[in-house]
């Protein structure tokens, strides 16, 4: 029996026909802040709405895929250099989408250096919004935006992906203002910059390299990001930090 024949007693019109979709929550740094990619819908449903760049699965592709050619042919972003993509969850409540059954694998995506968007396919157009300051998005894309960046702040205490936000040579005061920004919180520069460089793997010094990043103090040292995939022992969130042993 060939791999395209029916399966014996398996009717496939027993069952509701539904579609898969991918979603892309896609963040950046610009001028300090927190960037989201958006695209505007250019039909319904939600004609006009900003929503995550996405679409259909189509069958021949694999979910990560579809998540690459959508977020290339609705927003241009094709072939970014560092894009870091990972899986975030599946969204399948019914009712999601007024059009039919439809299940979401949702996907987190960092971008050091975010270039132009461009809206294409049926996205009238594509832009970098200031998070948090987006109008209501279409479908239930608020969770998902807000599920994703809930993970990438919560990825950031446990691993190295404060890194992916980074160019390739960076300096510790960026790699701080990821978790500022991020996190929504000022760290004290000193603290921050022990814990990083007492965590083994995290960062590594580029010999010789240095820049200037204003006023009057010295070059600052470049540094890129290290082999460890995980923070031992981990970088958390002051307000996740224990607090002190009560005094007798």
């Amino acid at each position: 029996m060939s791999d395209n024949s029916p399966v014996a007693g398996y009717d496939k019109y027993a069952y509701e026909p539904f579609a898969v979709t991918v979603d892309l929550a896609v963040f950046t740094l610009r001028s300090g802040r927190l960037h989201i990619l958006l695209v505007e819908r250019g039909h319904d449903p939600y004609a006009g709405r900003w929503a995550l760049p996405g679409g259909f699965l189509e069958p021949h592709e694999s979910a990560e895929g579809a998540a690459r050619r959508e977020l290339a042919e609705e927003t241009g972003l094709a072939d970014v250099a560092g894009l870091h993509l990972e899986q975030l969850r599946t969204y399948s409540e019914p009712g999601r989408d007024p059009r039919m059954r439809v299940v979401s694998v949702a996907f987190a995506a960092l971008v050091p250096d975010a270039p132009q968007a461009h809206g294409g396919g049926d996205a009238a157009r594509a832009d970098w919004l200031p998070y948090g300051t987006q109008s209501p998005l279409a479908f239930d894309h608020d969770r998902i935006l807000a599920d994703a960046h809930d993970r990438i702040g919560g990825k950031l205490e446990y691993t190295c992906l404060a890194t992916a936000f980074c160019p390739r040579e960076f300096t510790l005061g960026e790699l701080r203002q990821v978790y500022e920004v991020v996190w929504g919180t000022d760290l004290d520069p000193a603290n921050f910059r022990r814990k990083v460089l007492a965590t083994p793997g995290f960062v590594e010094q580029v010999p010789g390299a240095s820049r200037l990043t204003g006023g009057r103090g010295k070059p600052a040292a470049l540094y890129r990001a290290g082999d460890a995939t995980s923070l031992h022992p981990p970088l958390l969130r002051p307000a996740h930090e224990p607090s002190e042993r009560p005094r007798r």
